[in-house]
């Protein structure tokens, strides 16, 4: 199995056969070809979701491209018709969208896809476009996302008036923003913005239900709303915490994966969710979310499990912006780690670690005396930082 198999980080999981047919987005059957040694079996229900006002009728489980490698899985997903597919120019160095773009090539009058650019500026903005349209083969984005800003500062006039040239020279088709935490400052301000199309934004059953009202606001407004860190880390048993491994491994057993991403899906605000997919089993079960409603059982299980991960995993809620008296993104090192501990992506943490500024990414825990973050959510923040400080320094 991938070592970077949703099983390889939370245990034995549901192992379901590969599916050959699927309705298209017209409702008709398409054809796909059976995964080697996989037999057919009826297709599952697909569902949709309208990308509130660009009108693109999405799968609402679509494809995370991130940690994705295998570029046979995304090809399978395309033919058995997941259509909305997102990457960005900074995943695996760049050749996550040039995985993404061989793989599409030949669906993509039948796919959207979206990127995203971490540029600050205007040129490095329109520079990383045509480098994602070069990458992954199209003249075109769906949608291009300005990636992963934490505060409304960081979404200035100069990237906005990029996303507006480029709408204007149609090399994109809708204009988005994607953003990990902070939602009850940066829904409300990007909305005041009255320029995005689409939010991109970390959604699951960890997170404060205060939530909810925002998402309302969102859609009201006609912004498409797309989910990420659905599964919340997947966070497997770590030794550095004193979890059992084999409670984890059973929630994971009973369910807990398919169960988080029907959680999201039972949100009718939100439109699809992308999570990471690695192999067709993780391709499989993810599918099968989309026909299968969130049970008092599904609720019961991720209550247990959001116990068990409660030491590790941050929830983003924005709690610990500027506590920590060394000036670290407290937020942004726990999910470097995340990526590390619960994707199974060493190398991907350590990526976005030393992408730090010099001063911060040499900040070490152990020389203060007491931490000065504290999570109302019970994350133990100093150990978690320092064995992010001990993985990637």
């Amino acid at each position: 199995m991938n070592s970077s198999s949703r099983r390889s980080f939370l245990g034995t999981s549901l192992a379901l056969p590969a599916l050959a047919t699927v309705p298209s987005e017209t409702g008709s059957p398409a054809q796909a070809p059976a995964a080697q040694g996989r037999s057919p079996q009826a297709a599952p229900k697909f569902t949709y979701g309208t990308l509130g006002k660009t009108g693109m009728k999405v799968t609402r489980c679509a494809f995370g491209c991130m940690i994705t490698s295998d570029q046979s899985v995304v090809e399978r997903a395309a033919d058995m018709g997941i259509n909305y597919f997102d990457t960005a120019r900074v995943y695996q160095g760049g050749n996550n969208e040039r995985m993404v773009g061989a793989a599409l090539k030949k669906y993509r009058d039948k796919v959207y896809i979206s990127s995203k650019t971490p540029a600050k500026d205007r040129k490095s903005a329109l520079d990383s476009l045509e480098t994602s349209l070069k990458e992954l083969q199209t003249d075109h984005l769906d949608v291009w996302h300005l990636h992963s800003r934490s505060t409304p500062a960081e979404v200035n006039d100069e990237v906005l008036d990029a996303q507006r040239l480029a709408k204007r020279d149609g090399k994109i088709r809708f204009a988005g923003v994607s953003f990990h935490a902070g939602h009850a400052e940066m829904i409300p301000a990007m909305l005041k913005l009255n320029h995005f199309d689409v939010f991109l934004m970390s959604y699951n059953y960890t997170m404060d239900p205060s939530i909810e009202p925002l998402l309302v606001a969102a859609k009201k407004a006609g912004v498409g709303l797309v989910a990420m860190k659905v599964l919340a880390g997947g966070v497997k048993p770590s030794p550095f915490y004193k979890v059992d491994p084999d409670k984890l491994s059973k929630l994971s057993r009973e369910g807990a994966p398919l169960a988080a991403l029907k959680w999201v899906l039972k949100n009718p605000n939100i439109d699809t969710m992308i999570p990471s997919i690695v192999d067709n089993e993780q391709l499989d079960e993810n599918l099968t979310a989309m026909g299968a409603p969130f049970s008092a059982a599904d609720g019961k299980l991720l209550a247990r499990r959001l116990e068990e991960i409660r030491p590790l995993y941050c929830r983003m809620c924005g709690h610990c912006e500027g506590q920590c008296s060394q000036g670290l993104p407290v937020a942004d090192v726990l999910r470097f780690l995340m990526y590390a501990e619960g994707y199974g992506q060493f190398a991907l943490g350590r990526e976005h670690f030393k992408a730090l500024p010099t001063d911060l990414a040499g900040v070490r825990c152990g020389s203060c005396a007491k931490c000065t973050v504290e999570c109302p959510n019970g994350v133990q923040v100093a150990a978690r930082l320092h064995r992010a400080q001990q993985l990637f320094a």
